[in-house]
């Protein structure tokens, strides 16, 4: 999303931008304490930070059709599930909340571990738990890894929702920020991600040195899964399914309040 910006492709009015590379549910932490003045965060997370932070129109990550997966060594019922293990890669990831809406259960009653998201496969493999919640690129590499899906929960979603895209990360500014100074940076970053989009081999070409033993054609094809049309704008479809996703959370008492959804530029 940010060869652009990376590269100094584009004009930034003035702005300078610092680029952190930090996993999701670590930056899901620090926007709680509002550390950063842009961040990406998980859809989830949004409900813990939305006082303190705004929605970018633009960086938006949407499982359309597919999204986070249940792996396990053989495949396994919802009911079994319940009564097994879970590795997640963290408590404030979207994927988490989804498994939960799934299962109709909040996280109290359910046997999980956090670990790195990275890890996931080794946990599962090694026996320390007995299904795995993946999300990134583990979800076109689990079979490599001698595991079968138990679910899909993009595929979930859009089933029950009227085919609607499940909402698992977007880009967030601080409010500190006045109005103004939030649309002007807005547009810079959707211009650094359009660009990226129109030069995509140039910007999967920077993205790979940052890629986990993925080679180009892997690359591409997760980059094709999470960086698309959805990522320039969520739209009406977009936003409706982060106001459901969140609506649905908060009427099961998994998410403490059901946030007002601000966008920059609305």
């Amino acid at each position: 999303m940010f060869y652009a910006l990376a590269k100094e492709l584009i004009p930034t009015h003035g702005y300078k931008f610092e680029h952190i590379l930090q996993d999701i549910q670590t930056l899901n932490e620090r926007a709680t304490r509002g550390e950063l003045d842009i961040s990406a965060i998980s859809i989830h997370a949004y409900a813990y930070v939305s006082t303190q932070y705004a929605l970018l129109p633009s960086g938006a990550s949407m499982g359309d059709g597919y999204g986070p997966m249940l792996v396990a060594k053989k495949k396994l019922a919802k009911e079994e599930i319940l009564r097994r293990k879970i590795a997640v890669p963290g408590t404030m990831t979207s994927a988490f909340l989804a498994l939960q809406l799934w299962l109709g259960k909040p996280a109290r009653d359910l046997n999980y571990t956090v670990v790195p998201f990275d890890e996931i496969f080794s946990t599962v493999r090694a026996g320390a738990a007995d299904i795995g919640l993946i999300i990134h690129e583990g979800q076109l590499t689990y079979q490599k890894e001698g595991l079968e899906v138990c679910e899909d929960l993009g595929t979930w979603w859009a089933r029950e929702n009227n085919g609607l895209p499940l909402p698992l990360g977007g880009n967030v500014i601080h409010k500190r920020f006045d109005p103004t100074a939030r649309k002007t940076i807005s547009d810079i970053l959707t211009a650094s991600i359009r660009f990226s989009l129109e030069h995509r081999a140039e910007a999967v070409e920077h993205a790979l040195q940052f890629a986990r033993d993925m080679g180009r054609d892997l690359a591409d094809k997760f980059v094709g899964m999470y960086v698309n049309h959805w990522t320039l704008d969520y739209g009406e479809k977009g936003r409706e399914s982060i106001r459901r996703f969140l609506g649905c959370a908060h009427e099961e008492g998994l998410i403490p309040a059901k946030p007002e959804l601000e966008f920059v530029g609305d």
